[in-house]
């Protein structure tokens, strides 16, 4: 099937995707106080069986990683983008001290599945090895049924996606991409690194617990809580002529046009929109609604858009 036609199944039937995350599983009385000090939601809300959305920040309010925490019975479990194993790794290991906490990396043992169903499809599975956790990771605007997450042994997994391709058409890497950037969803190494707050990237609206205790961070996003505005902020931007958009394109407005105003970060073909569209960040007081977009392969004008594009 040509990548419209799996589109198109998709937004019928929805998909299923193999992720490369990195995983660790925290185990010991203290997992719960330790990790809700290390991320930017709140870990004490989080029952077994569920999921929750989590940046983990420098001192300074900077990005460390965009995670996502799940809970079971007698563990937690935290995942991130594969390029961030050693580097996160580290980071919760070194601020191990004295808590009693099992911090264990178990990406080589364990794989991960992430099914997107239409509204009212459900899926329950009852097997003793594979997990299950509902998980919002690509969008999807149908608030009753996000996602899911499903944590297990690689072998067992393929046997289970194996049986869901039977029913949703499954999703490679360039097409959850575009459905990512349709979505407006940031992801680290792209909208997101260590130069980003949370706030520029929209993560404020899920990522951020403003009324939980403290964790390493909060006074910085606190702070630009009460301010009330960041230094540039993530937009959508659709192509007005077809050309394509590419990441690192630098962004001008037409009265302005050796001004940066901002730049691309993640581009795609939108086969809801029907034309390139992309993810960038505009500098604040930027307030024109068509850009140029331009870098050493082309130039493109492209209108700012609210995200997400496609809902």
């Amino acid at each position: 099937m040509s990548p419209a036609e799996i589109y198109a199944q998709f937004k019928e039937r929805g998909g299923i995707a193999e992720l490369a995350r990195a995983q660790w599983r925290l185990t010991g009385a203290d997992r719960v106080r330790f990790l809700n000090g290390q991320v930017s939601n709140d870990v004490r809300k989080l029952r077994p069986g569920a999921s929750l959305h989590a940046c983990v920040l420098t001192a300074k309010g900077k990005m460390c990683a965009d995670v996502r925490v799940s809970a079971g019975d007698d563990f937690l479990r935290v995942d991130a983008e594969a390029s961030l194993r050693e580097p996160l790794g580290a980071r919760l290991e070194r601020y191990l001290i004295a808590d009693d906490v099992v911090l264990d990396d178990v990406t080589d043992e364990l794989g991960m599945l992430h099914l997107i169903q239409p509204p009212g499809a459900h899926t329950s599975l009852d097997h003793p090895r594979i997990e299950s956790y509902p998980a919002n990771r690509f969008g999807f605007p149908h608030t009753d049924f996000p996602g899911t997450d499903f944590v297990g042994p690689r072998d067992e997994l393929k046997e289970l996606l194996s049986e869901f391709s039977k029913r949703a058409p499954l999703l490679d890497d360039a097409m959850l991409e575009t459905i990512r950037i349709e979505a407006g969803v940031p992801r680290w190494g792209f909208e997101l690194n260590e130069d980003i707050l949370p706030q520029e990237a929209g993560l404020d609206h899920g990522a951020i617990d403003f009324h939980k205790g403290c964790y390493v961070g909060q006074e910085v996003i606190s702070r630009i809580k009460s301010v009330g505005h960041v230094n540039k902020q993530l937009c959508g931007l659709a192509s007005l002529d077809d050309a394509p958009l590419r990441a690192g394109m630098r962004l001008f407005a037409p009265d302005a046009p050796e001004k940066e105003a901002g730049w691309i970060t993640s581009a795609a073909f939108s086969f809801g929109l029907a034309r390139p569209v992309a993810l960038g960040y505009l500098k604040r007081g930027v307030t024109a609604d068509v850009l140029v977009a331009r870098d050493d392969s082309g130039v493109s004008r492209v209108e700012v858009k609210n995200l997400p594009f496609v809902s």
